[in-house]
């Protein structure tokens, strides 16, 4: 399981930029391997972080090789103010299951379980 983090500083997103991201939201959610996405923004810097996730770097793959990735690429020193990319692979993946997120139906084969337990505070 891997993870494809964009995070960027919006700069004038004008109708070809939001056209452009729908197609390659829309490509990315075509490709077997696909798992879902998350979007966040933060307020005080005002940095906007897209977070897709994957079953396999094959996967990941064949979006940034889909064309309008190209050339999302190509244009966005006229969208941006700056971006940083992440690729990381998932360890683990786990919660109480009280809010929807993509990696919550993982099997338990694909996710080693909960993180350190808490202390029970019973000693010894």
């Amino acid at each position: 399981m891997y993870t494809a983090t964009f995070t960027f500083a919006a700069g004038a997103l004008d109708e070809a930029f939001q056209q452009l991201d729908q197609r390659i939201a829309e490509a990315a959610r075509a490709i077997t391997g696909y798992r879902g996405e998350e979007s966040w923004e933060n307020s005080a810097t005002g940095l906007v972080s897209n977070v897709y996730y994957w079953d396999s770097l094959e996967a990941l793959r064949q979006l940034m090789d889909h064309p309008a990735h190209g050339l999302a690429k190509q244009g966005q020193a006229q969208w941006l103010k700056g971006y940083q990319v992440v690729i990381a692979q998932v360890v683990r993946s786990y919660g109480d299951g009280g809010i929807p997120h993509p990696l919550a139906a993982l099997p338990p084969a694909s996710s080693p379980g909960p993180g350190p337990k808490a202390d029970s505070g019973r000693g010894g």
